[in-house]
Order: structure tokens, then sequence, then C-alpha cells
């Protein structure tokens, strides 16, 4: 629904006609109108729609006067912009002020012309609710030009992770050494040697990519070596290799823990001298090629396993660059989720408008990630369409939470400190961010909750 207008009435409160009478006057095609008759039962309503474009309040609840005022101030702990219009009776007429002080957006007198009111309100309100859209979508404009004004060689995120990260390449970029980058998939490897590539200085020099574990040993050879006419059936001409076209730039070799020993020994000659021999060929070449290789194997263990040379590793290695997985990068997750939900609207304007509700960014940051930035970048995506509303909620993003991704750690006590911190941060999005509902929930004290927020203050971040 477009609209959805909730009700609050209380069915002994006021001796004028019951809010109930309006559902019929409101209800239509793009609208949707719920009643209900308890505050627990108006939170519940309001926590499972994020499409809410008006609630009305009836003033006397529960035979308590102020209990329309009561419920704003409530709401309006959470809900800072929804619109709440509260029915009251020509009996105090500083009643309406004080309501609009504790933050109700309007209030209207009970009487013969109440419905004409509510209707020229509802026109009201979606002029505003429209104002408060453009708002929010310029804020969300703002913020995610802010991450790109920050963000270095194209790297998204301003974590002390990835500051470390921009840091190395800053220092590394224009000394003509191999370096290696390691990481889990899904990290943005290949993101550093561009920007090693980019930031050595003269970008007209080639960049050349070869995946090594997309190539037989035999393919490979002919891939980085090149061959000469005959090396093999269907060689009719010589074909330069990737060495040769890489000649005064970069040459990354991107999953290099996939060669075999015997071409390891081939690799690192040309890594050692910056010479080699074309497939087929006598004449040795030498080439000026800046050497980046990637891998998410542990290349440590295969060494020790005997399956990666120790020499070659060490001639890799003038500098090496660890990406750290995204499930570590603290306060990144909603940049990166925001720059990926820019980007894509840009691609396909018919998406304009989406937003992430604060529900989906704290479901984003709870979630561990095993495919890292690749795979938030296809969650995203995924999410804008699938939604049917410009709210991208949880339910779009489509997470799949697993026990034990709540309880990382080694030992018994890091174990249980990991599980603690996930309830506190459960019950506070569930409450809202309300720390005395939170405690509530999970059946502590609001002393108690305190505790170990303090406790785990720079998990809980």
């Amino acid at each position: 629904m477009s609209n959805h207008i909730i009700i609050l009435d209380d069915p002994g409160g006021s001796d004028l006609t019951p809010l109930s009478t309006l559902m019929s006057d409101l209800a239509g095609d793009d609208c949707e109108v719920t009643l209900v008759t308890h505050k627990k039962d108006l939170k519940d309503a309001l926590a499972g729609d994020n499409d809410i474009r008006l609630v009305i309040i009836e003033d006397l609840l529960e035979g308590n006067p102020r209990g329309g005022l009561e419920t704003v101030v409530e709401l309006r702990r959470t809900y800072k912009d929804l619109p709440l219009v509260v029915a009251v009776e020509q009996t105090n007429p500083t009643h309406g002020s004080e309501l609009i002080e504790a933050g109700a957006t309007d209030f209207l007198f009970r009487g013969d012309n109440f419905r004409p009111l509510i209707r020229t309100q509802m026109d009201k309100i979606n002029r505003i609710v429209a104002m408060m859209e453009r708002n929010r979508e310029l804020e969300e404009r703002f913020r995610y030009l802010s991450d790109m004004e920050r963000s270095r060689y194209r790297m998204i995120g301003n974590s002390p992770q990835i500051m470390a990260v921009q840091e190395k390449i800053r220092r590394v970029s224009r000394i003509p050494r191999p370096v290696l980058i390691t990481g889990e998939r899904g990290t943005g490897k290949e993101l550093v040697a561009h920007a090693i590539h980019d930031e050595s200085g003269d970008n007209s020099r080639p960049l050349i990519v070869v995946n090594c574990a997309a190539f037989s040993d035999s393919l490979l050879e002919s891939e980085l070596f090149g061959y000469e006419p005959g090396a093999f059936t269907g060689a009719s001409k010589r074909n330069p290799g990737k060495f040769e076209l890489a000649d005064k730039g970069t040459l990354f070799l991107d999953e290099i823990g996939n060669m075999s020993l015997d071409f390891q020994q081939k690799i690192m000659r040309v890594v050692e001298y910056g010479t080699f021999r074309r497939v087929g060929g006598n004449q040795e070449l030498r080439v000026n090629t800046r050497i980046v290789a990637a891998t998410n194997a542990d290349l440590k263990k295969s060494m020790e396993d005997g399956k990666f040379m120790r020499d070659l590793y060490d001639r890799l290695t003038f500098e090496e660059i660890n990406m750290p997985p995204l499930r570590d990068r603290q306060g990144d997750v909603e940049i990166l989720a925001r720059f990926f939900l820019h980007r894509f609207m840009e691609e396909i304007p018919e998406f304009k408008g989406k937003h992430f509700t604060k529900s989906a960014y704290e479901a984003l940051k709870r979630y561990r990630f095993p495919g890292n930035v690749r795979e938030l970048k296809n969650i995203v995506e995924r999410a804008v369409y699938r939604g049917a509303t410009n709210d991208i909620t949880p339910e779009d993003l489509g997470l799949q939470f697993r026990p034990e991704e709540f309880i990382q750690g080694e030992t018994f006590k890091e174990k249980t400190e990991a599980y603690e911190c996930h309830l506190i941060r459960e019950a506070l999005t569930e409450e809202g961010g309300n720390q005395a509902g939170a405690a509530r929930y999970l059946g502590l004290s609001y002393h108690q909750l305190r505790y170990f927020m303090k406790k785990y203050a720079d998990r809980l971040e």
C-alpha cells in the first residue's frame, strides 16, 4: 500500500463519535486503515510497517485525559518524523499547544466537521511527507558524496583497517618491487592492484591482469611468456605474452597460489631477473614489468606442506598487503551499502528514491559476510530490485543468519562475550535504540544493561 493510516481508538474514551467510524471514510484504493485499541497493539503495528503515512490518536485513553499526550511523547522517542495527529475535545484551549510541544504534528477538535478536517489533514500530511522524503533523499545523497570525497584509490570506507591498507599502498606504489596481496575471496584484492598501479606514476603505462587459476600449466606458460610460430599445433605466428605486453607497466597475477611447483620455478626467474623465453623460442627476452600477485590461499601453510616455493614467496613479498574481511572493517558496512545502493540507482534510474531503513542497516551490521564486499554488493542490488516500496527492509535483504555467526572466538570466554554482544544488539534493535526497553526485553535491570554496554563499548559501536 502507498498509504497506511493507523487509528488508536479507545471504545470507552470520548463520548463523541468514536474514531473507528473514520475507517470507511479514509479507506480507499490507495489507502489502508488499521484500527487498534491499545498502545501495545499500536507499537506492534508500527514495528511491522515502514510505509505509515499517518497515526490518529484518541486523546482520552483508558480514562486518562492526558493519554494522547503521553502516547505522543512515547512514540517520539523512537519515531522522529512519523506524522501524529491527536483528536481532542474543545474543553481545554491550552491542551493543543501542549500536544505540539510534546511532538504532535497537529491536533484536531472533535465536532461536526471532524471528517472534513481529517481529509484536509491528509492533504497537509501528504505535502509534509513529500518534503520529508525529498529531504531524506538529499541527506542520503550528501552522505554518499561525502563518502566518495573521503575515499582514496576508489576504496570505500574509513575504518582503521582500510586506512592502514591505503597507507601501505601509498608507501609501496612508487617502489618498483613485487607486492603480494592476500585476503579472503571478495575483499577487493584486484582493487589494491589497480591502486598500486595508478599511484605508481604514468597511468598510460599498461596494467595487465591474469587469473592464474583459469589456465592449465601449458596454457598459462603461453599466456604469460608468449610463443613462437610452430611452438605447438595451431601456433602459426609469433604471439607476445603478458609479460611483454606489461613491459614498463604492471602485471597482476591473481590466484598465484594455484600454480604448480613446476610452473613456480619458471615464474621465479622472471621475478628475480626480469628475463624469460617465449614457448618454442631460444631468444632471452628482458622486460621491466612490475609484478603484483594475489591469493586467498594460506601460502605459509602451503610452504609447510611443500606446495609453494619459499624462494618465490620471498621474492614476491617486498611488501605484503592483507585485505581485511568485511566483518573486521569497523563501520564500513553502512558506507559500502550506501555506495552500492547509489551506484545501482545511477545505473538503473527506475530505482531512484530507494533507501535503507534503520533496521536494514542494523541487519547488515550483524551479518558476517562470508563473501565479503562482493557479497554485500550482490545483496544490496538484489534488495533494491526486490523491494516493493522505496524502503529497503531486512526482509528485502534476505540474509541467512547462522547461530555460529554470533559465537565468534576461540575460548569459552570469547564465545560467551560474543553472544552477549549479539543479544544486546538484538534487544536495542527491537526497542529502537531505547536502552530501558532493551533492558526489559532482556530481563535485566537498566543498570545491568548499562554495565554490559560499558563493558562491550568498543564492540557495540
